[in-house]
């Protein structure tokens, strides 16, 4: 057995959703590294060509697509325009994500509705725009994004908190819908990785040390701790393995 070609993403291409920074950007770099070619999409466009040439001096073929993704439409219109770019995308990565952190009262309908939106919408209509083509060449990889609100309730998190529960069930549902046509569906749930939308988190030292602590490891995350998950998930290595989430957070939701 040749363990390299197992994790090896030589000829594939990917499309990351909210690859224009933090988590999803990490993830389309692990991808390339490992020898896939990646398509980003967000919705500013100028972030998505600093994070595309970024890529680019490290030498990972990359390309990007603005997108509305809380439009359906648009989601189905961008998945359209990637494949007519490569012809095949083999692995979906649904990163893209907001958290308004409101309290529970001052969430208004369209705050509710973003949340939604982004989190199991864009997943889900990515996903049927995506998989017909995948299950056409019999291969394909969909990793979303979890997070530990999937599992358990945070202050000031509501819409978020329920879209994420959200994932979990959409993982599933899309691992019983195409994992018999070789395409597999899973998520990761990061633990607390410095990002822009974590910013909140860690401009507060005594909350950012507490949340180190609750961990088994003693310490945050750091978006290199997903590069082998994201390889993993994509690749044949993972072949056998989909509806499942696997929480990358040193630790956080054992104790």
């Amino acid at each position: 057995m040749d363990i390299n070609a197992l994790f090896s993403l030589a000829g594939r291409h990917a499309l990351i959703t909210g690859g224009n920074s933090g988590i999803g950007l990490a993830m389309a770099q692990a991808l390339g590294h490992a020898g896939a070619s990646v398509t980003l999409v967000a919705r500013r466009a100028s972030e998505l060509e600093s994070a595309a040439a970024r890529l680019g001096k490290d030498n990972i073929r990359a390309d990007w697509i603005a997108c509305d993704l809380a439009s359906p439409e648009a989601v189905a219109s961008c998945g359209a325009l990637c494949l007519e770019r490569h012809q095949h995308t083999d692995v979906l990565i649904n990163a893209a994500g907001i958290n308004l952190r409101k309290s529970f009262m001052d969430n208004s309908p369209a705050d509710w509705n973003l949340h939604l939106a982004l989190h199991l919408g864009a997943p889900f209509f990515m996903t049927q725009a995506l998989a017909p083509t995948m299950k056409k060449n019999n291969w394909g990889r969909i990793i979303n994004l979890a997070s530990l609100q999937s599992t358990r309730a945070f202050a000031n998190g509501t819409p978020y908190g329920a879209a994420k529960g959200g994932v979990v069930q959409l993982t599933r549902a899309i691992a019983q819908e195409w994992s018999a046509h070789g395409i597999t569906c899973n998520a990761i749930g990061p633990g607390f990785f410095k990002t822009a939308l974590t910013a909140p988190v860690f401009d507060n030292p005594e909350l950012a040390a507490k949340n180190a602590a609750q961990t088994c490891i003693g310490r945050n995350g750091e978006l290199a701790d997903l590069a082998g998950i994201t390889v993993f998930f994509a690749s044949d290595a993972s072949a056998y393995i989909t509806g499942q989430t696997l929480m990358i957070d040193g630790g956080f939701t054992a104790k």
